[in-house]
Parts: structure tokens; C-alpha cells; sequence
């Protein structure tokens, strides 16, 4: 009977302590998804059968214009929103075959808001993302990752302050250090950059392609086309719901697509001197 005890102990440690997934593998896939939203008179649909893969050691960017379906994509892929067609898995299961721990410890999510209902310190609101590993032996390790994620977000400095009184910007990183905290093979972000300066805007994309360097699966939703062209391996444009495009930068950034799908003149170029893919408006 101990042994058996001792082997069920042993499978618990395993099931909660997912190992990074090999490069190129598929750690969220959506199938068919469509998303319908309830208004005053009827249903409308703002996600119509969506196909999209997640990718260990890719970051892939979200873009589009404002109600596009970016948001809600990132939201359905976390298991924050029921598909109401299609499905959407993660590690090759369904999302409701998951507990909401085991999700936690497999995906963490960076969302558009950043409010805390209580004055918790900096240090402590990015110990919340230690939480799905508590009891476990990645436990053991809570102050290390702790430390590391306030450095990495560039807010070591604010660890003691009362969360809800920082700036903006300060709040944005260190919600982003939370995320970095938890340590999941795959992170969502949306709108990481919405609030901040130009330094951190560029060093908060560093981290996403350092994280997929690493191993990780990142997505990431974007408004400023000339940031996801010059940090993500792929990038998926949606238009009124639909996938219009997915792939490398350099592929699906044309100025024919860009300008019809943001009804706006785009103009993409090359940077004389880099060589670097710019993406503009054109301004009259």
C-alpha cells in the first residue's frame, strides 16, 4: 500500500510540473472557433472560424484594427471566454479537460487592465504569479523567479511601493513581471506596450523573443505594425473576426493587404541603411 501511495505522490509531482515543450511544438491550437457576443436585441459574432496554432519558440504577433477580434482571440485561447463554436486546446487537450491550477501552470495571460483591489506592494502583486506553485518543488524557488522578474521588467525599484499608486506604466510592468514570474511554457499578452514609454516598449518585445529563445510559446497582441515586424516570427491579421493573413512579417505586411484591412493607406519599406521592414501610414 506505501508503495502504491508513494508511486500516486510521485505522478501528482510529475502532472504538476510541466517540462518546456519541444521547439516547434503546438501548445495551443484552435479549431473552427467562432466567439458570439450577446447585445440588447440580438447575438454578434466578432470571432467566425478561426484556425490558429500557438508555437513553442515563436513569438506571434496579433494585429488588426480596433474590433477585429485580437482581444477575444487571446481571451478564447486562455479559457477566459466559451467558444461558441469549435474548440480550443492546450498541450493537445481541451481546454474544460483542464483544472483551472493545471492551466495556470501551463499559460499565463497579461491582460489589457491592471487594477488590485487591495494596496498590495509591487514585490507582492508579482508573487501572485508564484501561486500556481505552491506545494510543489518549483516552490522552492519563488524568491529567485520573484527577483529576476521585477529586474527583467525594469521595476525592482517600485518593489515596496503600494500597487495602487504607481503610474500607468509602472502598473503595465509590473503586471508583465507577474507573467514572467509564473513561468509557464506559454505566455499571453495584450497590449503589453499600450502604456509605455519608447524604451520599454522595445525592451518589453525583448523579453518576448528572449522567452522564445528559451523555449516558450508567446503571443502577443500589437497596434504598432512596425513593432511586430521588427520582433515577431509570424503575425496573424484579423479582420471582422476572420484570420485575413498568417505568417512571416515579410510575407503578410504588403501594402495592399495592410491598406484594406485598416482602410487607411499603408506604405511597407525597407530601412535604407538596416535594411529593417518599416510599416507607415501614409500622411497627406
Amino acid at each position: 500500500m506505501s508503495g502504491l501511495r508513494g508511486l500516486g505522490a510521485a505522478l501528482r509531482r510529475v502532472h504538476a510540473m510541466p517540462s518546456m515543450p519541444a521547439p516547434g511544438a503546438v501548445t495551443l491550437r484552435s479549431t473552427g472557433l467562432s466567439i458570439d457576443r450577446r447585445g440588447a436585441s440580438r447575438a454578434r459574432r466578432v470571432l467566425d472560424t478561426v484556425d490558429f496554432e500557438v508555437v513553442a519558440g515563436q513569438v506571434v504577433a496579433l494585429v488588426g484594427p480596433n474590433g477585429a477580434g485580437k482581444s477575444t482571440l487571446l481571451a478564447a485561447l486562455a479559457g477566459e471566454l466559451t467558444p461558441t463554436e469549435g474548440t480550443v486546446e492546450l498541450d493537445g487537450r481541451r481546454l474544460d479537460d483542464w483544472t483551472p491550477l493545471d492551466m495556470a501552470r501551463r499559460r499565463a495571460v497579461l491582460p489589457q487592465s491592471h487594477t488590485v483591489g487591495f494596496p498590495f506592494t509591487a514585490r507582492e502583486v508579482v508573487a501572485m504569479g508564484r501561486a500556481p506553485w505552491a506545494r510543489t518543488e518549483r516552490g522552492e524557488h519563488d524568491d529567485e523567479r520573484i527577483d529576476a522578474a521585477l529586474a527583467a521588467a525594469d521595476v525592482r525599484h517600485l518593489a515596496g511601493r503600494s500597487f495602487p499608486t504607481l503610474s500607468g506604466g509602472e502598473r503595465a510592468r509590473v503586471a508583465l513581471a507577474r507573467v514572467l514570474a509564473q513561468d509557464t511554457a506559454t505566455l499571453l499578452l495584450d497590449e503589453p506596450t499600450a502604456a509605455l514609454d519608447l524604451g520599454h516598449q522595445e525592451s518589453v518585445l525583448r523579453l518576448a523573443t528572449s522567452r522564445a529563445a528559451a523555449g516558450a510559446a508567446v503571443v502577443v497582441v500589437l497596434h504598432d505594425l512596425g513593432i511586430a515586424a521588427a520582433y515577431a516570427d509570424r503575425v496573424a491579421i484579423l479582420e471582422s473576426g476572420r484570420v485575413a493573413a498568417d505568417g512571416p512579417p515579410r510575407e503578410v505586411f504588403t501594402t495592399e493587404l495592410l491598406t484594406r484591412v485598416y482602410e487607411h493607406p499603408v506604405e511597407v519599406l525597407d530601412h535604407p541603411v538596416t535594411g529593417a521592414q518599416l510599416v507607415l501610414p501614409v500622411r497627406r
